[in-house]
């Protein structure tokens, strides 16, 4: 029998220091991930689809 599960993955946006991606679990529950650097930050479907109302409600801000 073999124990190997694949898990399907998307990369979603990338920069020079941050990635987005996302991946299909076994159980075909579709999770979200955000790398900040040496952290990674792991959401379900309803925490990410929270979380990117959040980021669409910050302005970043102006210098001067």
């Amino acid at each position: 029998m073999n124990d190997k599960m694949d898990v399907n993955t998307e990369t979603l946006g990338e920069s020079a220091n941050f990635v987005a991606w996302s991946s299909v679990e076994p159980d075909g529950e579709t999770t979200y991930h955000l790398e900040l650097g040496a952290v990674t930050v792991h959401f379900f479907h309803e925490e990410w689809i929270e979380l990117l109302g959040l980021m669409h409600e910050l302005e970043a801000p102006t210098r001067g």
